[in-house]
């Protein structure tokens, strides 16, 4: 599974890489999630529909704040961003179940490569929330250079291969060696905040600018606030994607009053605007290339994932960066997905895949807070980070540095876990913390060694241990002091369980009437009569439950949308 911040794929290994669709046939399932009016989950493309309707009651782009304490609202009831995900992880395995005709109970699932600790624990959380084993959390990068790897006359040559993967939410970078199917990651850089939707803030912040408009974050969040801050993201997104093939785009809002407010936005505007975005995207790459002591002239290739790499400035931006055109021939919106399925077919041990062999890496360095010969506390103040694992290691590694107290005759240590490069810890991230009991010695008498164990699926285990006594304490990083322990975890599954996710063999009818009533909300006048009959008579033949009245009047329906909407994609 590709959990992605924008859209969200599933795949599976039969002989090679199948991508599955959803029940509208479609491999790309929207990561959005809705609450309908009968306490029904709605996630896909019926959910991203009802942003421009419900936004009250509608998520997206909940993927930023994984592994945070952060509650994300759907009408009264409110989430946390890995309890929305597992409701995306469950359409899509429903839709694996239907695909495959049999029950899924193991899945690989892919983050970025930056994901930190809390947001690896979290992603794994969803898959546990939605009833399913995550067998491997699978960087990004990595499951890009798997689908590349293994596709006849992708990569063309083995060697140094730079991932550039820039999607909805998240940036990641990772340089990696392909050899005779051993696929070895180098380095890994990243920025977990640098996506598809910052490039609709910018424009959103442009034609606000233009128009005299009120910001998103100046109105307020009464319906019809919410209702103008997802129009102006819908229009900026699809002036974006308007200037992917032309030259020019018009970025169009029609306000609650009947006017229209628009403008019009040249692809050299829109590359200003970029200007401090990819600035942002310029600094992992120089990072990563960096750490794996690789010169852009010696890497073999350059691999595009993500769907914003769409954007033309994008991709003239690496090319220039490297000096070389990068490869995009598997679609960027599917490679991670079909990377994803080759690491499943790995962990079955697929006879196809026998010769391939994966190694990755530690994004971010980790260690303990310690103090300066001399100095003060350890504390998150005025604390040294000490470095355990530094960034980059090939996982699964074991680590051990020996310390010792800051005073004689100390009868207990805080052990204080860190990730991040900063040289203060107060400049880093706190992974969590515990005390070890010691017997009083001098200082010079107690040594106490520090090991950490980090896995390949990016998970790690801390453990001290006094050396004079083997008094030990081991924990595995919690993401997050508020984290749910292992029975609030099966509780809180037990309640996302009782919430229905709207059946698949109604996502069509879904769909259309979730378009129509955010189409409805949209317009004014005789335009909007016409379209509430034509909903009207949609929603009696649904209740009348017949068939033949039900497509009826789903035709005629569709054929009013068309008229408002002509070329939509639903």
């Amino acid at each position: 599974m590709d959990l992605g911040t924008t859209h969200s794929l599933v795949g599976v290994w039969r002989d090679g890489v199948e991508l599955i669709p959803n029940a509208l046939g479609e491999v790309l399932t929207p990561s959005v999630v809705s609450l309908d009016d009968s306490g029904t989950i709605v996630v896909g493309a019926a959910a991203r529909e009802r942003l421009g309707s419900h936004p009250d009651r509608t998520v997206a782009a909940f993927k930023r704040y994984m592994g945070t304490p952060r509650r994300l609202a759907l009408g009264t009831q409110t989430f946390r961003a890995e309890e929305l995900a597992s409701f995306v992880i469950r359409a899509l395995r429903a839709d694996a179940e239907a695909w495959l005709g049999e029950p899924v109970t193991e899945a690989v699932v892919t983050v970025p490569a930056y994901f930190s600790d809390a947001q690896r624990r979290a992603t794994r959380l969803a898959g546990e929330l939605a009833g399913l084993k995550v067998e491997r959390v699978l960087n990004e990068p990595t499951a890009a250079a798997l689908a590349y790897g293994l596709s006849a006359g992708s990569v063309g040559q083995d060697g140094s291969v730079l991932v550039f993967d820039l999607g909805g939410g998240t940036f990641d970078v990772s340089v990696l060696d392909i050899h005779g199917g051993i696929v070895e990651v180098r380095a890994s850089a990243g920025d977990n905040f640098l996506g598809g939707e910052d490039f609709d803030d910018a424009l959103v912040a442009w034609f606000v600018a233009q128009t005299g408009l009120p910001a998103p974050g100046a109105l307020d969040a009464g319906p019809q606030g919410l209702l103008l801050a997802a129009w102006l993201r819908r229009a900026a997104e699809a002036a974006r994607r308007r200037l992917s093939t032309h030259d020019s785009a018009t970025m169009a809002v029609q306000l609650p009053d009947g006017t229209r407010a628009e403008a019009l936005l040249t692809a050299e505007a829109f590359a200003a605007l970029a200007e401090p975005l990819l600035e942002r995207l310029r600094r992992p790459i120089a990072r990563a290339l960096a750490d794996s002591r690789i010169r852009p002239a010696e890497l073999a290739q350059v691999v595009l994932a993500g769907g914003a790499t769409r954007m033309p400035l994008v991709r003239k931006e690496a090319a220039r960066l490297f000096g070389r055109l990068p490869l995009h021939g598997i679609d960027p919106d599917e490679v991670v997905a079909r990377g994803a399925a080759v690491q499943a077919g790995l962990k079955m041990r697929a006879a196809a895949l026998q010769d391939v062999v994966l190694t990755d890496v530690a994004p971010y360095t980790l260690g303990i807070s310690v103090m300066e010969p001399g100095g003060g506390s350890s504390d998150g103040d005025t604390g040294r980070m000490l470095p355990v694992i530094e960034r980059n290691t090939v996982v699964p590694a074991s680590r051990l540095r020996s310390v010792v107290p800051a005073q004689d005759f100390q009868r207990q240590v805080q052990v204080r876990i860190y990730q991040g490069e900063s040289r203060l810890v107060r400049d880093n991230i706190a992974l969590g913390s515990f005390s070890l009991a010691l017997v009083p010695r001098r200082m010079q008498d107690q040594s106490i060694a520090v090991r950490f164990t980090y896995d390949i699926d990016g998970i790690l285990e801390v453990s001290a241990s006094s050396e004079a006594d083997g008094t030990s304490r081991r924990i595995v990083i919690r993401h997050g002091a508020d984290a749910p322990e292992v029975h609030d975890t099966a509780e809180r599954r037990a309640v996302l369980s009782a919430l229905q996710l709207h059946p698949r063999d109604g996502a069509a009818h879904r769909l259309l009437l979730a378009r129509a009533e955010r189409l409805y909300e949209e317009l004014l006048g005789a335009g909007r009569e016409t379209l509430g009959q034509a909903i009207d008579r949609f929603d009696a033949a649904l209740h009348a439950q017949d068939p033949e009245g039900v497509h009826d009047a789903a035709r005629a329906l569709a054929t009013v949308l068309q008229r408002i909407e002509p070329g939509h994609p639903t």
